[in-house]
């Protein structure tokens, strides 16, 4: 009999700015993955509510607060040693909200959605995000 597989729950913001970029953040050099750029959101702590999780990750990575919208996108992606499952929401900057900054991530980006296949080493779980909004443009 195997081992059941740890299934994780996530949550991932579409931050779409006024100018309809995405904003998307590099994972630090001592995290799994590293280096490879994402759409920011982390991990669901349980009991805790995803919106909740969503407000809680933007503060601690990006130092900001934001609007959260409807839910875009669900997202499952097998990875070696555990399933994703990923619910992606729609945010945009909250009224006076100081702007993003790398605080628990290495970098940020404001990028084209048309230029994010190819240029950005995106991880696998959210290519299917990218390859989305390239065909479908950016959430109104």
């Amino acid at each position: 009999m195997t081992e059941p597989r740890t299934r994780k729950l996530v949550v991932a913001r579409l931050i779409v700015g006024d100018d309809r970029r995405v904003l998307i953040s590099q994972r630090r050099a001592d995290q799994s993955l590293p280096l490879q750029w994402e759409f920011p959101g982390g991990k669901v702590e349980p009991g805790e509510a995803p919106t909740a999780a969503l407000a809680r990750e933007l503060a601690e990575e990006l130092g900001v607060t934001a609007v959260v919208g409807r839910i875009w996108d669900v997202l499952f992606h097998a990875y070696p040693t555990f399933d994703l499952v990923m619910l992606v929401y729609v945010c945009r900057l909250a009224p006076g909200s100081a702007p993003p900054r790398a605080v628990e991530v290495a970098d940020l980006a404001w990028v084209a959605t048309t230029d994010l296949p190819g240029a950005w080493d995106i991880l696998p779980a959210d290519r299917p995000l990218v390859d989305r909004l390239v065909e479908e443009g950016p959430p109104a």
